[in-house]
């Protein structure tokens, strides 16, 4: 029975919000003497928000038909530009001197068979800071001969990007002036069918880049090996010595971490890395 009484109840007040009963209506609100209703003090004349109140102001963005070439041509200087933004961690990366840090210390790291200590974090946030050391003089460039320029408006997108190519191609190409640097540059143009360069402004810069970038993977990889030699003698002598002894279940790795710690630290080891890395750039 009470089921029933229940479910008359909820049919009921279905049935009188579906007829349009004020049974929740809100008692109205007059305004008192002298004040403004809600539209108008929220409103000046011809329904235009009233400045100050702390209103926040509405923005539009419109999308309309081109007037002229001129917008058009500005419409897609703008995308290109959006686009070179969101590839700009990429350009980072890839055409400056963070990928040989990041990987040379990735492989001091490894090498003092230290697993979360430095935490990667840290890792490339040396190496980010380093890239701004090493990398100053280029952006410095960049800075004044394209950016600066463009913001003044006195060139264009077109001549600022041919700015800030400029100083990327010729760092890129002062880290090329061996023979593996050389022949990276002669694969990537053979690969497209392209002739024998003479001077280095015939190597067009997507061939560059990816030359550069095998030539940055290569240099880091030998620094690295050179780093691996003296620890790897160190795992050696410890784990003879532990097999000698008759510890074969004691890794050798336990042992020998606190002397490659000791012998990184006495010959200074941060240091003389990081003179070594930033002179390898010059």
């Amino acid at each position: 029975m009470r089921n029933v009484f229940g479910l008359r109840w909820i049919v009921l007040v279905m049935l009188l919000a579906l007829s349009g009963f004020p049974l929740f209506a809100q008692p109205e609100v007059l305004p008192l003497p002298g004040s403004l209703s809600g539209a108008a003090a929220g409103q000046g004349t011809a329904g235009i928000p009233a400045p100050g109140g702390g209103i926040i102001p509405f923005i539009d963005i419109t999308v309309r038909n081109p007037q002229n070439n001129r917008e058009v041509a500005f419409s897609l200087q703008l995308l290109l530009l959006l686009t070179v933004l969101s590839l700009a961690p990429s350009i980072f990366i890839l055409m400056t001197s963070f990928l040989r840090v990041s990987i040379v210390l990735d492989f001091v790291k490894r090498a003092l068979s230290l697993q979360q200590v430095p935490p990667n974090q840290v890792i490339l946030g040396i190496s980010l800071f380093l890239t701004f050391f090493i990398m100053w003089p280029t952006f410095d460039l960049i800075y004044q001969n394209s950016f600066r320029p463009l913001s003044q408006g006195t060139i264009n997108v077109e001549q600022a990007y041919r700015e800030a190519e400029g100083p990327l191609r010729l760092f890129m190409f002062r880290q090329m002036q061996n023979n593996a640097g050389r022949e990276n540059i002669r694969l990537f143009m053979s690969m497209r069918g392209l002739d024998r360069p003479v001077s280095p402004a015939d190597v067009p810069t997507y061939v560059l880049i990816p030359a550069f970038i095998l030539n940055e993977l290569t240099k880091a990889f030998w620094i690295g090996i050179y780093l691996f030699i003296p620890f790897i003698v160190i795992d050696m002598v410890v784990a003879s010595a532990l097999m000698s002894m008759g510890m074969i279940m004691l890794p050798p790795v336990m042992i020998s971490m606190p002397f490659k710690l000791i012998l990184f630290i006495m010959v200074d080891g941060w240091k003389l890395l990081t003179d070594q890395l930033v002179r390898s750039f010059n």
